[in-house]
């Protein structure tokens, strides 16, 4: 039987029955088009039409697509056009083929009714809950976790903490170094360019020194720590619990929360004041930079300023949010990180989860910390 590729047709009154046979593959591509094209005629005036596929003897994409693509042109009208006969190896190629290239109509798109908008407005709720309890979860077992390890000091993981000191903190300083250091030269810049409008050029350390320390150092580098370390926390426990290592940790009668989930935590609450201190001194380098070569402040001036502008308690508001931003992000990285499911698309979707709600929470956090520390007077 010859393989070339024929689209035999037959008419019964409005009924059109497309035979399709031989090799409707890509080497036979300008053919398959001018059979294609050659029946859009009987197509307008068919009122249904079934395409027996039983003849086709060879069919790649190419051919599954013209075919598609004849069966779209009668849908068009309003139509449906049916398909029989096709070889059981074929029929995953043409069903992929039927899902591609789908357009809605937009005639046929409704309104949100109220009752849509209702239960969309339920599901985010919900959603919200499950995380809040996700988190509180976390919170709880670490808790526990701590309430256990002061009661028996030697099965605390020393070891296992140092390292995430290590990774947490040694390792990130060049880049906190540097970013907090750029932070502090923008916002002198900035404030030498508008203050000089008004002859107070000497308030800029003011302002330099005081936003450093109290609120620009700590969340600046709590948002780096979340999106390099947190990260890497949801990913690790993620890939672990994808290879069911955490689950193999729990047949053995032992806590992944005491060993994975608590030196993190602590490693991070250790290390972020740290950072935070570090940023901040950097950044008050990087302001005092900027003052003296663009200012021109010499730099005997803009420590004496910046030591009447500032307090010890400055410097307290901002080490006091530092612990409990790295116990916000700890919790978020490791809680998310056990959420993931067993594919790489998970993985990648809880990292994501776990940077945005880190960096959010982050955010919100020091807002309640202004609110409170101003109602104290601090």
């Amino acid at each position: 039987m010859t393989n070339e590729p024929l689209l035999l047709t037959s008419a019964n009154g409005s009924a059109l029955e497309l035979r399709p046979t031989g090799s409707w593959t890509v080497g036979n591509a300008a053919v398959l088009e001018q059979l294609s094209a050659s029946i859009a005629p009987q197509l307008a005036r068919a009122q249904s039409i079934t395409v027996n596929m039983s003849g086709v003897r060879e069919l790649d994409t190419l051919g599954a697509w013209l075919i598609e693509r004849i069966s779209r042109h009668f849908a068009d009208g309003g139509q449906h056009a049916r398909l029989v006969g096709a070889a059981d190896d074929y029929i995953d190629l043409i069903e992929e083929l039927r899902q591609v290239n789908r357009r809605h109509d937009p005639a046929a798109t409704k309104r949100m009714s109220i009752a849509d908008r209702l239960e969309r407005l339920g599901r985010a709720a919900l959603a919200a809950v499950l995380d809040l309890s996700a988190f509180l979860q976390m919170l709880g077992a670490v808790c526990l976790a701590t309430f256990g390890v002061l009661r028996h000091p030697r099965s605390f993981r020393l070891t296992s903490l140092v390292y995430q000191i290590y990774r947490v903190g040694w390792q990130a300083l060049p880049i906190v170094i540097l970013i907090t250091f750029l932070i502090g030269a923008i916002i002198a810049q900035q404030g030498f360019f508008h203050f000089r409008k008004f002859g107070a050029e000497a308030y800029v350390v003011d302002m330099v020194g005081i936003l450093v320390l109290r609120e620009l150092g700590v969340l600046i580098v709590a948002i780096m720590v979340a999106g390099r370390s947190g990260s890497a926390y949801t990913a690790e426990l993620g890939s672990m619990k994808m290879r069911e290592e955490i689950d193999a940790l729990s047949t053995m009668g032992l806590d992944p929360v005491d060993i994975l989930i608590l030196p993190r935590v602590v490693a991070l609450i250790v290390a972020l004041p740290i950072l935070a201190f570090i940023g901040a001194v950097a950044a008050l380098y990087g302001g005092g930079f900027v003052a003296w070569f663009y200012g021109g402040m010499s730099p005997v001036t803009f420590i004496a300023r910046l030591h009447e502008a500032i307090s010890v308690t400055h410097f307290e508001v901002g080490m006091i949010k530092a612990p409990f931003m790295a116990l916000v992000i700890g919790i978020v990285a490791c809680s998310e990180g056990l959420r993931v499911k067993g594919s790489a698309e998970s993985l990648g979707k809880q990292t994501t989860t776990s940077v945005v709600k880190s960096i959010f929470l982050v955010i919100v956090l020091d807002g309640l910390f202004a609110v409170f520390f101003a109602s104290i007077g601090m």
